[in-house]
């Protein structure tokens, strides 16, 4: 996280000297009248009530060494919600208490008070309910895996349940499942069901889902009071000439994944053959969706078993498959969630699930 740290007071610029002792990638600032000299600090001349707007929409982090009430009434212009607001802290004059006062959870302004605090010895000041109720963070589920929410617009309703405490399903058919890392059993209102129909059932007042597949109408009423999470999970593996627009692949891409119900969300890396020349569709592709690419030369790609190799690829490219044996061998799969689909005249399209931890 990028972040400044910013002291208005003697005290406070030995409090951040102290923090980047420790955290040599955190940039200080402090008024020009308190200068020694010295080049650890940025020393501005502008009103900090000019530097803070500045430093609000420049940096991801923002440690505040000033009372909370001088924070809230120079931050406040500035804030715009919680998905783009930098992680705001708060830290007295004294390093007694360190507060997460802005974008605790998606902006990390708790994991960070939490860090600073144990740097200063100092007590860490968290109000987000989900974490003084030791329950799910349902904004954060996954966040470190890479999961994403599909549709935010159900989270704070069903954020409330969660820290109600009331009962909450949750149904996992993809992804990674060690998502609860804390050293205690899950909150006691939070049920793991089997099927995702279980759901449905009035019992839950709301639901945590974790799939890659797209659910059909049948699910509207389940959707309302769901948080649907995408994670990583699937590889698809692509056969393409050197020429193949970006336009071609998305196209392509985009089929097989609706035709099989499954999210662009989730999909982890594109998979294919290692050529010598770049193929510039793919790596516009992969630039514009921020989706990696991994390579397999053709010797890789021949030892894998597929279901439908091909002569005239294995006479072009040296192997019988590209897209399938890819997509199998990136995701660490000896199966296909779907098969070989062409896109004539350049593309095919596979598509494997990576193997959950």
């Amino acid at each position: 996280m990028k972040t400044a740290v910013v002291a208005i007071t003697k005290h406070g610029v030995e409090i951040a000297r102290k923090l980047k002792a420790r955290m040599p990638e955190f940039d200080i600032y402090v008024p020009e009248k308190f200068s020694d000299g010295k080049d650890d600090v940025n020393w501005y001349k502008d009103p900090t009530a000019v530097a803070m707007g500045k430093l609000f929409r420049s940096y991801e982090g923002l440690v505040c060494i000033f009372s909370l009430g001088a924070v809230i009434r120079l931050i406040t212009p500035h804030m715009k919600d919680k998905k783009t607001d930098p992680a705001v802290v708060v830290i007295d004059d004294k390093a007694q208490f360190v507060i997460s006062a802005l974008s605790g959870h998606l902006g990390g302004a708790n994991a960070l008070a939490r860090l600073i605090a144990s740097i200063l010895n100092a007590t860490p000041v968290i109000t987000t309910a989900a974490d003084v109720n030791e329950t799910i963070a349902v904004d954060l589920l996954g966040r470190e895996f890479g999961w994403v929410i599909d549709d935010d617009s159900t989270v704070t309703k069903v954020s409330a349940h969660m820290v109600n405490e009331e009962k909450v399903g949750v149904y996992q058919d993809a992804g990674e499942h060690n998502w609860w890392v804390n050293d205690r059993p899950l909150p006691a209102n939070v049920h793991i069901v089997s099927t995702i129909n279980e759901l449905i059932s009035y019992e839950y007042k709301a639901a945590l889902i974790i799939t890659d597949k797209i659910l059909d109408n049948k699910y509207q009423d389940l959707l309302q009071k769901s948080v649907i999470y995408r994670p990583k999970s699937l590889v698809v593996g692509i056969g393409l000439h050197w020429d193949t627009s970006k336009e071609e692949i998305l196209n392509g891409i985009q089929a097989t994944l609706k035709n099989s119900n499954l999210s662009f969300k989730s999909i982890r890396n594109i998979a294919t053959i290692n050529r010598e020349a770049v193929v510039k569709g793919l790596q516009e592709f992969s630039k514009e969706f921020n989706i990696p690419v991994e390579y397999f030369d053709k010797n890789q790609l021949s030892e894998i078993e597929v279901p439908n190799p091909s002569d005239t690829v294995k006479k072009f490219e040296g192997t019988a498959s590209v897209s399938e044996a890819s997509a199998m061998l990136s995701a660490r799969s000896n199966t296909l969630l779907v098969t070989k689909q062409k896109f004539p005249p350049n593309l095919t399209v596979a598509v494997a699930r990576v193997n959950a931890n």
